[in-house]
């Protein structure tokens, strides 16, 4: 499994292998039931250490993307996209109106707020 750890990211490092496997899983290429390298494996590849990738691999689990089987390993769980897509909305729309209050407060005109947002989605990848 390919993922790439970035020391001047500023970024913890179980956050990264996180959010790397969490795309992986969404994006499809890791499906369900498929066996994840063990909690060591993953620590020698990334050159990290057991206990980085254990606390990556707990976040996952606490999250829902896997679960373990006693003496058998991780596993990718069954994702419910619809929920999970839910969520992430549910996330964007409070981060929306936190920068609407401060638009707001600065007497940025809505006109405004939509350009700010234009330029900033297709600035985006």
């Amino acid at each position: 499994m390919d993922i790439i750890i970035s020391n001047s990211s500023g970024i913890p490092i179980y956050e990264q292998i996180v959010e790397q496997i969490r795309s992986k899983i969404l994006s499809g290429e890791l499906e369900k039931d498929e066996l994840l390298p063990s909690i060591r494996s993953l620590a020698k590849d990334l050159r990290c250490s057991v206990i980085t990738t254990k606390n990556a691999y707990e976040e996952l689990e606490r999250l829902g993307f896997i679960h373990s089987v006693p003496s058998k390993g991780f596993y990718v769980s069954h994702i419910n996209k619809e929920m999970l897509r839910e969520e992430e909305l549910n996330k964007m729309e409070q981060f929306l109106e936190r920068g609407i209050e401060i638009a707001k407060k600065n007497q940025v005109s809505k006109k405004e707020l939509k350009e700010i947002i234009d330029i900033i989605y297709e600035g985006s990848s």
